[in-house]
């Protein structure tokens, strides 16, 4: 069973950055790393959940949502078995759960859909004040 630990979540004052950490370790992680694709997602109140941006685990090829390239951008750190979303000048819009989630299928590694991704993080709340 692959487990998270995310962090950095908190209240921001619109315009400011933040970057989430989520640490990942637990099933055939990281012996099989290289088979993963990452992804962070974000559920705001009453919506459903969005894609924000993924990435091959180890390869840096990446796919950020079209409305959130320029201000949001995934990263990993293979020693640290870790993966980080980085978000600059924040917005009251992107006030929502943050998760991070694992597809270890070697297979659509940059999909946008949460139904391919096996492995679910608790989410930190980010706040946006404006």
């Amino acid at each position: 069973q692959v487990r998270f630990v995310e962090y950095g979540g908190g209240l921001v004052q619109a315009g400011e950055s933040l970057s989430l950490s989520c640490v990942v370790s637990g099933g055939t992680f990281p012996n099989d790393a290289s088979n993963y694709g990452m992804a962070w997602f974000r559920q705001a109140p009453g919506r459903e959940r969005e894609f924000v941006a993924a990435i091959k685990w180890g390869k840096g090829e990446t796919a950020v949502a079209d409305p959130l390239k320029g201000r949001f951008t995934i990263a990993t750190h293979t020693i640290e078995n870790a993966v980080y979303l980085h978000i600059y000048n924040l917005k009251p819009d992107d006030t929502a759960v943050y998760s991070c989630a694992a597809n270890p299928r070697d297979w659509k590694l940059l999909s946008k859909s949460p139904a391919d991704y096996t492995y679910w993080g608790q989410g930190t709340q980010v706040t946006v004040l404006s």
